[in-house]
């Protein structure tokens, strides 16, 4: 997959590429990455990017001349959809992060200050993204945060495929708990059900207390997500469980 990212902070974004599972993908030449900084299209010798709103307000909007000759720039290299990172975009989720993980090229638009000129988004951006209803001071983290998300979803990049699958919404669901060694940890020890190795008993313990954290913390996921028999019935033993385990403490 290549990605190309058009930021007036190229040093800030390249780091992704140098760290973690971007850093395995692009040594086995599975992701590439590229980057295209606005103010080398600059006719001026200040290299602007930026001037006031027309009508007046704080801050500064950033032009559509240099943005769009860097975005054209790097779609006549890539061929890719151009993805704004807004908190004006649809929000991120699991489902559109496997979507653009099927893309061969994007392109990543990371804005900065008060925004950017209409005009430019209406004729070069086929699609705003946002990480969350929330302000960052510009586009370069949120476009971080995709593309981590997204190589986790390049096929060759994680040393077990079945890692992106039973990610946190990778099911519409929460993970579960996860541990390892020690046994015992001041006190505390792993569930026993994980050291019988019965691989049907830790499926079953995993998924219900999948279902248990989702229906805790996100119970608005549980609403998108019909449950069948089983899981209605794992998710009513956490549910007594957690009820006994309350009744005990008190």
């Amino acid at each position: 997959m290549r990605i190309d990212i058009v930021t007036i902070f190229p040093d800030l974004v390249s780091a992704v590429g140098e760290f973690g599972v971007a850093r395995i993908a692009r040594e086995r030449s599975i992701l590439e990455l590229h980057l295209w900084n606005p103010r080398d299209y600059c006719e001026d010798s200040y290299r602007r990017v930026d001037d006031r709103p027309y009508g007046g307000g704080p801050g500064m909007v950033m032009q559509a001349p240099p943005l769009a000759a860097a975005i054209r720039e790097a779609r006549r290299a890539s061929g890719g959809r151009v993805i704004g990172l807004s908190p004006q975009g649809a929000p991120l989720n699991q489902a559109a992060v496997e979507r653009l993980a099927g893309e061969p090229a994007l392109v990543l638009l990371a804005g900065r200050y008060e925004g950017i000129d209409q005009r430019l988004l209406d004729a070069e951006v086929d699609e705003e993204v946002s990480i969350g209803d929330y302000v960052v001071a510009g586009g370069e983290l949120p476009a971080m945060v995709l593309i981590e998300a997204l190589v986790r979803h390049l096929p060759g990049v994680l040393g077990n495929e079945e890692s992106a699958l039973a990610d946190s919404f990778g099911s519409g669901l929460l993970d579960w708990p996860h541990y390892t060694r020690p046994e015992e940890f001041e006190g505390h020890k792993v569930p026993e059900t994980l050291l019988g190795g019965n691989h049907e008993s830790i499926r079953r313990w995993r998924l219900k207390q999948a279902l248990g954290q989702t229906w805790l913390r996100r119970p608005d996921l549980l609403e998108k997500r019909k449950l069948n028999k089983e899981e209605s019935l794992l998710l009513e033993e956490f549910k007594a469980q957690l009820e006994l385990k309350g009744q005990e403490s008190s």
